[in-house]
């Protein structure tokens, strides 16, 4: 095995998926549905542009921007049954708000070479890390620059404010290797930080920042094992915090077939370290943690006495036994505490129910927040295995642990909900409440085959939505969602 994994580790991660995908072709198909390529999940098949969107309500007439929300979006079915939900050709939907109307929708696929070849264009400009050029986990602003962007491995495609692709742009050539779907906005410095890993690289990940103008001013490696796989980080003033636990690269899925060739590993060493944000990545700091695995912190920050203390959705474990999904059978909102001279992680249940995708007003990222909304999620996954949300969208009061909820009602389905304040600016905590504000986000009726962009008032989730855009067609569920205020 340690001659073929260095093989298969000598490989980019695109590589790696074209020997599954070969493996694939090459093995026994049983014929089961994919949930993930059917019914709420059906990719769809073509590019639209609808103006003049039909709204019920208000809109606030402050809001004036672009929402946009990316996911995976297959335009072909080779995979068919095997077809793993992270790997889809990337789509980014979008609604234009301003003043009052909501003026266009529009969806286009991030043109990759295979996205491109199929549509019959000429491919994209721009280097590719390898042939890795799939970008579909988010959408970030750098300069009023929009960059499509994903982890361990394509570098950011730049697209314009409708939503076309302009070109694969790795910051200007200024990003050597992958890049992360989660890089966080410190309010104060206005730089970017993320934690970067390559799927191929097993014994290092990077904490790379990225200032005002696009430009990458810092990648410091940080010394890991097996391999792991590490969605999102999060900051405080002074460190940024790895989430290293056990999913790690399996070459044996890799041989298997299995396009994501990730896998939970209760051998691997779960912990999380504090990376002073200005030293070295040898100076990190680990504290152990029960096994259990992280997709999205929440938010972090530090104690006039020196802990650092984050917010957390928990899972209680991930891929397991999925070729195609994720597989957790319980998730949770938890606060972790590590305080110096520890070796460990102190744990805090804030909301026991399934749940996911939170988020917070970015305002106060680096320091003390009080409200998390976040998604929830059916009461019993080992049935749903992830392929759906729960009803309602909560809001979690951390000092209190009181939680409010919008129920969507039967057979509504929300995303992730993005807070936008009222006015419109970072660091202004001092100014309003912490949650004046909107949320705002993508809600699927299965029942009427259609979707709404709901907004709710912050202040009051559970009242009936400020304003809903109108959506004549399914938006398959997809990973987050963003505002951009012109």
């Amino acid at each position: 095995m340690g001659v073929i994994e260095e093989k298969i580790r000598s490989l980019k991660f695109s590589g790696v998926q074209a020997v599954a995908g070969l493996i694939q072709r090459m093995s026994p198909r049983i014929r089961k549905i994919n949930p993930y390529v059917s019914g709420i999940h059906r990719p769809m098949k073509e590019e639209k542009t609808l103006p003049n969107l039909e709204v019920v309500g208000e809109i606030p007439e402050t809001l004036d921007g672009l929402y946009s929300r990316i996911g995976p979006n297959p335009i072909t079915s080779s995979a068919g049954d095997r077809q793993h939900w992270f790997l889809g050709d990337g789509m980014v939907h979008g609604i234009r708000i301003e003043k009052g109307k909501a003026s266009w929708y529009r969806n286009r696929w991030i043109r990759s070479h295979s996205v491109s070849k199929t549509l019959g264009e000429a491919s994209a400009p721009g280097p590719r890390n390898g042939v890795a050029d799939n970008a579909n986990t988010n959408v970030i602003q750098i300069g009023g620059r929009f960059f499509a962007i994903v982890e361990a491995g394509a570098y950011p495609v730049e697209i314009d404010e409708y939503l076309e692709t302009i070109k694969h742009n790795p910051f200007d050539n200024a990003l050597q290797g992958s890049f992360s779907a989660h890089p966080h906005l410190d309010p104060s410095t206005k730089e970017l930080h993320a934690i970067c890993y390559d799927a191929l690289v097993k014994d290092t990940v990077w904490h790379v920042v990225v200032n005002t103008e696009a430009k990458v001013i810092r990648r410091e490696p940080i010394r890991v094992v097996d391999g792991p796989s590490i969605h999102d980080c999060a900051i405080t003033t002074n460190y940024v915090l790895v989430f290293d636990l056990p999913v790690t690269f399996s070459v044996r899925a890799a041989l298997a077939g299995h396009g994501f060739p990730y896998k939970w590993n209760p051998s691997h060493r779960a912990r999380v370290g504090l990376c002073p944000r200005a030293g070295r990545g040898e100076e990190t700091v680990w504290f152990d943690v029960d096994p259990c695995y992280v997709f999205h912190p929440v938010n972090a920050f530090e104690n006039p006495d020196g802990s650092v203390v984050v917010d957390v959705v928990t899972h209680d474990s991930m891929f397991k036994t999925s070729k195609i999904g994720p597989d957790s059978k319980k998730s949770r909102l938890e606060r972790w505490t590590m305080n110096a001279g520890d070796s460990g992680v102190s744990r805090r249940v804030i909301h026991d129910h399934n749940q996911e995708f939170p988020r917070i007003n970015e305002g106060y990222t680096c320091k003390p927040h009080r409200y998390v909304y976040s998604v929830s999620l059916p009461s019993d996954l080992k049935t749903s295995n992830l392929t759906t949300s729960g009803t309602s969208l909560f809001k979690v009061d951390t000092e209190t642990s009181e939680v409010s909820q919008h129920d969507f009602g039967p057979d509504r389905y929300p995303g992730e909900f993005v807070f936008i304040s009222k006015n419109l600016k970072l660091n202004y905590e001092d100014v309003i409440p912490e949650d004046e504000g909107w949320l705002m986000g993508f809600v699927v009726d299965v029942a009427r085959q259609v979707t709404e962009l709901v907004i709710l008032d912050a202040q009051f989730i559970s009242s009936d939505a400020v304003a809903k855009i109108h959506i004549p067609h399914i938006v398959p569920p997809g990973f987050h969602g963003n505002w951009f205020q012109s």
